[in-house]
């Protein structure tokens, strides 16, 4: 049975589904996933400019008394803020004699290196250079012109978002092995949602998709209710676009919490022991309403982000196995797609 297409706001944040339909019994959607849709899709996305930003954790991690440590195509960062409260971001090695700056401590601003004692205050020094760094007001970002090899921006392309003031923002972080490309493919089939997470998407329909070919906006648009408890659930309208190569961004535009956001960011940290590509998946969600009741969760927001980072750890521990598994086909020449 399709699913009714989401309404505006309704007076309850939930609904009931009055004839819920089994796992087993729903409408299979491979035929729907046509692999040249989702190839496609990636391809564009791909060509998009970065402006070499690459995102490397939650604002919230950078902490007064230690950097936030980051590592992006195999080299190592730290990030953490001056005295004056503004962000600084630099190679993670020591220019003296190669400490690891992330196990060093931040005094007043300064990052000071615990081996010997030099101490970094943002600005070149010693050999240190420090990289253009972007904070967001909920993620962070460095620029790496190397690494991208790209005509370097100002800023990054930041997705657009409700008003921070007036939400409730978690992030989730999580490590792969995979290559950015196969986060991105994972967000780009929108159909293995209700199949694959049963636990939070029941009655999902992708209404809209990008032609194969085509040019302009890539966008999946999905009627999908998120499953609360039981027959309980919330029905919205989404859409999946890719404003950058390494992210894609999931918009609530009808339904329960229209305008809030869920940004997917791939990060390459370079290879494991064994040579193996890894990639950090980086998402935040931005979560809004318009509800007078939802100045409550805001006021219970450390709870409530602990709740949607876990919901956003559980979703992940599929969807980078799903990744991991198409990384693997790929690199033996056995993807199907």
């Amino acid at each position: 049975m399709k699913p009714r297409r989401p309404a505006g706001r309704s007076r309850y944040p939930l609904s009931l589904r009055r004839r819920p339909v089994r796992w087993d019994r729903q409408q299979p959607t491979w035929r729907q996933a046509r692999p040249a849709l989702i190839a496609e899709a990636l391809k564009r996305a791909e060509a998009r400019p970065s402006g070499n930003w690459y995102v490397v954790g939650a604002r919230r991690d950078v902490r007064a008394d230690r950097p936030l440590s980051a590592t992006v195509a195999g080299q190592e960062l730290v990030v953490w803020r001056t005295a004056d409260g503004r962000l600084a971001a630099g190679p993670g090695v020591c220019p003296h004699l190669g400490a690891p700056l992330a196990d060093s401590p931040v005094r007043c601003g300064t990052l000071v290196c615990h081996w010997h004692g030099l101490a970094l205050d943002g600005g070149p020094f010693a050999g240190w250079e420090p990289l253009p760094v972007y904070d967001d007001g909920v993620l962070v970002w460095v620029r790496l012109d190397q690494v991208g090899g790209e005509p370097p921006t100002r800023a990054p392309a930041v997705p657009a978002r409700p008003r921070l003031s007036r939400s409730v923002a978690a992030v989730y972080t999580g490590v792969g092995i995979c290559e950015p490309e196969d986060v991105v493919a994972n967000r780009l089939d929108p159909w293995h949602g209700a199949w694959f997470h049963p636990y939070s998407f029941v009655d999902l329909t992708v209404v809209d998709t990008p032609d194969v070919g085509g040019v302009g906006e890539d966008g999946f648009t999905v009627d999908v209710s998120f499953k609360v408890a039981g027959r309980l659930v919330v029905p919205v309208r989404a859409v999946f676009t890719t404003p950058g190569p390494r992210t894609v961004l999931m918009s609530i535009t009808e339904g329960e919490g229209r305008g809030s956001v869920v940004e997917t960011h791939a990060t390459p940290l370079g290879p494991d022991e064994l040579g193996r590509p890894r990639t950090a998946v980086v998402e935040a969600v931005v979560a809004s309403s318009a509800r007078p009741g939802f100045a409550a969760a805001r006021a219970a927001a450390p709870v409530v982000r602990r709740l949607m980072t876990a919901g956003a750890a559980r979703l992940w521990r599929d969807d980078l196995a799903y990744a991991e598994r198409r990384w693997l086909l790929r690199s033996t020449g056995r993807f199907p797609g």
